[in-house]
């Protein structure tokens, strides 16, 4: 393990705020060794009307150098046993804290009057997250899902950051309702802690390193195929990848979907009527495309008189895109197959300190009827690592060198 890196995480579920507060704060002293330089605090919207108190109290016993977080309708953190805990739907305060030496944090608070327009140049991006992209940052998101134009703050961070990794979530509040929240403090700064909108996070430069899983939930079907034609969101023609894609050859995508339809099983064809998506493909080059090389999107719409298909993205000619289905069976598939593939591609040499973990609302018990399931299933994989987390509204994370706002999906980001 990295012996200069300290990370723990602490979770209570007690209905009280300041007893929650007391009991991840006792846990966090008992575990870490020295004073905490970063917080990363996930918090129930059971306790929606006491956000405003939430960070002057965690300040009041814990002296953060940096602290963020937000409002979630469940959280993720690890039990009294070490075992990861998936709180849905009752109260809950999850504390993930990093003791962070030869570690530079650049802590950040965005509004939507402070974000450049997305023809600005990479230096006015640089300007507002404060950091140089030669010290190769790590960005963590937190978002509020009506107000951060989020797909554009990651459509710039990518422009200007092409090599770092960002990784979060859009605050939500479940089936419990209330407003969202915010949490952001960096020392000696005296404005405030609530925010109702925008962005807040902090990027991570140094002797740390960030890696990340995507699990979209989604498994393909069928063979690959290619856009002849396509405008905007709507995919008019398809041929299959490989062949020369002459006007012969190519199809209306709706026949060729139909083809595809009546190859699958009856479980599958089922399965299709309201859980079909597409896949495309995001790297130009990658001949030998896999699960998880390919950006889910929503199915929205089909046109029978052209055959046409419109999905939740843009497309353009030449892209390559599969079928895709999902359902419980299939996101624990997609999980576990990511995982396994994730430790045969890691090397010796550091071990991981620490994790967070970003899942989809409409994931969870809720999805697989049973509770805690992709947090266990990831520590069945990587061991006893302190992982914290909590339920999004969408969850922000990498797919083939680009960084997107998905659905569904559980983003694990791993920490060295």
């Amino acid at each position: 393990m990295n012996a200069q890196i300290q990370w723990v995480n602490a979770l209570s579920t007690r209905p009280s705020l300041e007893a929650a507060i007391a009991e991840v704060v006792a846990t966090v002293q008992q575990s870490l060794s020295t004073t905490p330089d970063l917080g990363i605090v996930f918090i129930s919207s059971a306790y929606a009307s006491e956000y405003p108190r939430l960070v002057p109290l965690l300040l009041e016993q814990l002296p953060f150098q940096v602290l963020i977080g937000c409002g979630g309708g469940g959280v993720v953190g690890i039990g009294d046993r070490g075992e990861s805990l998936e709180i849905e739907a009752n109260p809950a305060l999850s504390l993930s804290v990093a003791s962070l030496p030869g570690v530079k944090m650049y802590p950040f608070q965005i509004t939507q009057k402070t974000l450049p327009d997305l023809d600005s140049s990479p230096s006015h991006w640089c300007e507002l997250m404060g950091v140089d992209p030669q010290e190769n940052p790590s960005f963590i998101l937190l978002a509020d899902p009506f107000s951060a134009q989020i797909t554009d703050l990651l459509q710039g961070l990518d422009f200007a950051y092409p090599s770092s990794v960002k990784v979060g979530g859009l605050a939500s509040n479940g089936a419990m309702g209330g407003p969202s929240g915010l949490f952001y403090y960096a020392s000696g700064d005296s404005g405030s802690s609530l925010y109702r909108e925008g962005t807040v996070g902090v990027a991570l430069s140094g002797d740390i390193t960030v890696k990340t899983i995507v699990a979209q939930g989604c498994r393909p079907i069928g063979q690959t195929y290619q856009v002849t034609q396509g405008q905007r969101n709507v995919i008019l023609q398809i041929a299959e990848f490989g062949q020369t894609t002459t006007e012969g050859e190519s199809q209306p995508t709706l026949v060729a979907l139909r083809n595809l339809l009546h190859t699958l099983d009856e479980s599958d064809r089922v399965l299709a009527q309201n859980s079909l998506f597409v896949g495309l493909a995001r790297d130009e080059f990658k001949t030998d495309l896999h699960q998880g090389d390919f950006l889910i999107r929503n199915l929205i719409g089909v046109d029978p008189n052209v055959g046409a298909v419109a999905i939740g993205d843009r497309v353009r000619p030449g892209q390559r895109l599969r079928f895709h289905l999902r359902d419980a069976r299939t996101s624990e598939e997609d999980l576990d197959v990511l995982l396994g593939r994730y430790q045969l591609e890691q090397q010796s040499g550091r071990s991981a300190v620490g994790a967070l973990m970003f899942s989809c609302l409409g994931r969870g018990e809720g999805l697989y009827g049973k509770p805690h399931f992709d947090s266990r299933l990831f520590q069945s994989h990587l061991g006893d690592i302190p992982i914290g987390g909590f339920f999004c509204n969408g969850e922000i994370g990498p797919v083939a060198g680009g960084t997107f706002l998905h659905g569904y999906t559980s983003v694990f980001a791993i920490f060295y």
